[in-house]
């Protein structure tokens, strides 16, 4: 069973963390932050992994840490629970469009954590959710994770649905780039190793 738990205790945050590759996009999420734990509903959703995440942060300040953190404890987890690769796709991309939104976004579990990040939101916040906390927590994702990133806004006027749509396409992403190709239990790559 492809799977990893992670805690993580620091003065300002608090997580725990239950992560199943070979899910159904089943979750229980809690993060205090609403917008947040539904973002993050999508990405499991999507993406067919099941996660348990219980955060309790200093929220009272900003979100900026529970985000961050997550991120964190997320990235770790994929690392764990993919082990040495054996089998899987490596690669995962799609385009997915949400009404007015358009996102693309390239995925590769290489080793190498690399973020580009191409999107801009019409506004600074969705309701009290700072946006730019999206970039933190794919960045703190793909720094733990050691996946390379590419994440592009091709269209979109309402940031709620660019959020939304970008928490999906990563998560169709992430199906498509974990998925093992049954019958072979080969490293993807001619190195050997990732």
């Amino acid at each position: 069973m492809r799977s990893a738990i992670i805690e993580r205790i620091t003065n300002e945050t608090s997580i725990n963390l239950v992560l199943n590759l070979d899910g159904n996009g089943i979750g229980a999420i809690n993060t205090n932050i609403p917008f947040f734990d539904h973002m993050l509903e999508q990405l499991i959703f999507h993406s067919s992994v099941d996660l348990e995440l219980n955060a309790q942060g200093d929220v009272k300040i900003d979100y900026h840490h529970t985000v961050e953190d997550c991120g964190i404890c997320l990235g770790k987890a994929f690392m764990e629970a993919l082990g040495d690769k054996k089998g899987i796709n490596r690669y995962g991309f799609f385009l997915l469009p949400m009404d007015d939104a358009l996102i693309r976004v390239a995925l590769d579990f290489s080793g190498r954590s690399f973020l580009s990040w191409k999107v801009s939101f019409p506004t600074n916040r969705v309701g009290d959710f700072d946006l730019e906390l999206v970039r933190e927590f794919f960045n703190a994702f793909s720094t733990n994770s050691g996946a390379t990133l590419h994440v592009e806004k091709l269209d979109g006027f309402n940031s709620h649905h660019i959020s939304e749509a970008i928490f999906k396409t990563m998560g169709k992403s992430i199906k498509m780039a974990i998925t093992k190709n049954k019958g072979t239990e080969i490293i993807p790559s001619t190195k050997g190793s990732l």
